[in-house]
């Protein structure tokens, strides 16, 4: 074989035109091209160039985004050897409906995986030095290149965007915030994440605490705009089920207490006739918030005591069954009838 000649794209029987461009050295070898002839083929001037260790580029010019992303993906997959069948990591393009997606070995991550899902905050693809890509934390890999290992105990499912098996957004976020030191930064991503629907901002916190992020001031910072802007989205959806599902009109966000007796807590809507009571669950996992949470729960416990009907209703409830919530709220309003009455309580603005 002339070993100035690429190979020729027909001896790959590869459907992907990245695959017939980044191959790795045993993917080399199957192909009949050794070691040594890859690493004549990479010398200056060459028509190949090594990306990273035991991953070659099969053209001489600058990678492509894409590129560098598969090369990612094949420096981190886990060789053929130690798994029981072959895990080539998921490629650019959708599978067909009757394709079994690839298990993944390691998930493209950080801002890269932000790119990948969209962000308008992130930076694009083609201006990233570094690619993250999470891989489970007993693996033998090293940061190399253009490639940042980032482990975690247990690798979580993939998101498949265009193919590439990608950490799901809350996760994203977390490794990307790691790296990240400007407070604007940080903020203009995790509200976008909320604002576009990508996560709930429960599942962000979560994800901040477990990378023990949370004791940063900026991020700190940006984790309050981010439950603020995610309050504002559940308003707004519990306004629209309101609306759209033909329910009486309530009081809005308001708070109750006895006459001249104690404040009894504020609810996000009130039906003073029937005694109903709507409480968002826009609180997040914060540290010191299981008080909080203690404290919700008692209210809870004092209205009903009272005779107000308490419908506890998660945000994510209300982006994905807004009809079902709907349902239970015209529920307990219809069932106010058959109740005994309730304690005259005041109803006064928030």
């Amino acid at each position: 074989m002339n070993h100035s000649t690429p190979l020729s794209p027909r001896t790959l029987h590869h459907p992907s035109p990245v695959q017939h461009r980044v191959l790795t050295a045993a993917q080399l070898r199957d192909h009949g091209v050794t070691t040594t002839d890859a690493g004549e083929r990479c010398r200056p001037g060459g028509p190949w160039q090594r990306l990273l260790p035991g991953v070659f580029l099969l053209h001489p010019g600058p990678p492509t985004p894409e590129e560098r992303l598969h090369a990612a993906l094949l420096y981190t997959a886990r060789p053929p050897s130690s798994r029981p069948a072959p895990r080539i990591p998921a490629q650019p393009g959708t599978p067909g409906p009757h394709t079994p997606r690839p298990v993944a070995d390691a998930l493209i991550t950080g801002l890269a995986a932000l790119a990948l899902h969209g962000f308008s905050c992130a930076p694009p693809l083609p201006s990233l030095d570094t690619i993250d890509v999470l891989v489970p934390r007993m693996r033998r890999l090293r940061s190399t290149g253009c490639v940042r290992i980032v482990r975690t105990t247990v690798l979580p499912p993939p998101v498949f965007v265009a193919g590439l098996p990608v950490a799901a957004v809350p996760r994203a976020l977390a490794d990307a915030v790691a790296e990240l030191t400007d407070g604007e930064t940080v903020r203009g991503l995790l509200t976008e994440a909320v604002r576009r629907g990508l996560c709930e901002p429960r599942s962000v916190v979560e994800e901040l605490t477990a990378a023990r992020l949370l004791e940063r001031p900026h991020v700190i910072d940006a984790v309050d705009s981010l439950v603020a802007e995610g309050r504002a989205i559940a308003e707004n959806r519990l306004y629209r089920m309101v609306l759209e599902h033909g329910l009486p009109d309530p009081v809005w966000n308001v708070g109750l207490r006895l006459p001249g007796g104690p404040h009894l807590g504020a609810v996000d809507a009130y039906w003073p006739e029937q005694a109903v009571a709507v409480e968002l669950d826009t609180r997040p996992l914060l540290r010191g918030a299981e008080a909080g949470r203690s404290e919700q729960a008692r209210r809870r416990e004092r209205l009903e005591r009272l005779g107000v009907t308490v419908v506890h209703i998660a945000p994510r409830r209300l982006r994905d069954a807004m009809e079902e919530q709907a349902v239970i709220v015209r529920t307990a309003l219809m069932a106010a009838n058959d109740r005994d009455p309730a304690a005259y309580v005041l109803v006064l603005p928030r």
